[in-house]
């Protein structure tokens, strides 16, 4: 009524007012400091490092107008392949100069093709069948009765084969001249060829010289190189290569073979030598080369064939050279390509 006395709030109304204050106050001090975490501006506007975050949740509200969500994690991406080890390096001489391998014992070295390979290809010797004759055998020096056996080479009788050299340290010939074979086996392998060995360590002594040259008939060789170390004077170094001379006599008749072996015979030197670096020898032959009447594994021979004499083992300089494994290896390398040269310009 007019003129009288005003009546005090109603207790709810009130209770109500002050319950939304008491709410509102915290809400809009949370979101402040929310929009302050968020935005990465100090006041003279660089940019700071992002707030570290609390462990309560983020209250929702805008920052610059802009709505406060959380961040977008990204899909981890797939790792790459681990690349595949490294193969292992082909062990090389130990300090000092003593190779890395007992002298007289298992090749340090693994026996794998070479790297490079001529234009031929991997596949350039296909069809093309090879013969390697190891010279001499590991054990040869057991069996004296046997080698010293004569057999007919047509123009004469030799021994069936000999014990062949060794260095002044002991490492044999025989040792020798099958670790570059299998190596060279190797190579030519992976280029396509087929290869065959008169002797692979498999047999007690020998073979005979006159056996070992009807192998390359036997085998219907395209070619063969017969592998040796020489024992020459000690003051003498190099290789040399030699080559059949024409010999028609008894059962011996290698015409046809004389020319095409010579062929071989050159680019065996030239290829050998750029492989190894080996000088030519300066005891004996010419520019590397020899000719010769008296070896049965040539006088005998059907396919081309020449001998190789890869060093000599009793002159210190070239004993070191082919006690080295990876030296071995680019001698079986020269072999190798001179072989595939050959095969591939016919």
């Amino acid at each position: 009524m007019p003129g009288s006395a005003p009546r005090p709030p109603r207790r709810s109304t009130l209770l109500r007012a002050t319950t939304a204050a008491a709410v509102a106050v915290p809400l809009c001090t949370a979101g402040w400091f929310g929009w302050r975490a968020l935005d990465h501006s100090d006041p003279t506007g660089a940019t700071a490092a992002p707030a570290i975050a609390s462990a309560g949740p983020v209250p929702a509200g805008t920052a610059s107008g802009s709505p406060l969500t959380p961040p977008v994690t990204p899909p981890p991406t797939a790792e790459a392949a681990p690349e595949p080890p490294a193969p292992a390096e082909t062990p090389s001489e130990t300090p000092g100069g003593t190779p890395a391998e007992t002298q007289g014992g298992t090749p340090a070295a693994p026996i794998t093709p070479a790297a490079s390979a001529p234009a031929a290809g991997a596949a350039g010797l296909a069809g093309r069948t090879v013969l390697l004759d190891p010279g001499h055998n590991p054990g040869n020096s057991a069996h004296t009765a046997q080698i010293n056996r004569q057999v007919d080479i047509g123009n004469a009788r030799k021994e069936c084969d000999t014990t062949g050299t060794e260095t002044n340290a002991g490492y044999t010939e025989a040792e020798y001249t099958l670790d570059v074979s299998r190596r060279a086996r190797a190579i030519l392998t992976a280029r396509g060829a087929t290869v065959v060995l008169t002797q692979d360590g498999d047999r007690p002594w020998g073979p005979c010289i006159d056996e070992r040259a009807r192998a390359g008939t036997d085998a219907h060789a395209d070619a063969v190189v017969s592998v040796h170390g020489d024992g020459g004077p000690a003051g003498g170094s190099g290789f040399h290569v030699i080559m059949p001379a024409r010999v028609v006599a008894g059962k011996a008749d290698n015409a046809a073979i004389v020319e095409p072996s010579h062929r071989l015979g050159l680019l065996l030197r030239d290829r050998f030598h750029a492989a190894t670096g080996e000088p030519y020898a300066d005891y004996l032959a010419k520019d590397g080369l020899d000719t010769r009447s008296d070896l049965g594994g040539l006088n005998l021979s059907t396919a081309p064939k020449v001998f190789i004499e890869c060093g000599n083992m009793r002159n210190s300089a070239d004993a070191k050279r082919m006690t080295d494994p990876q030296w071995r290896q680019q001698a079986a390398q020269g072999i190798a390509d001179a072989l595939t040269a050959f095969l591939t310009t016919q």
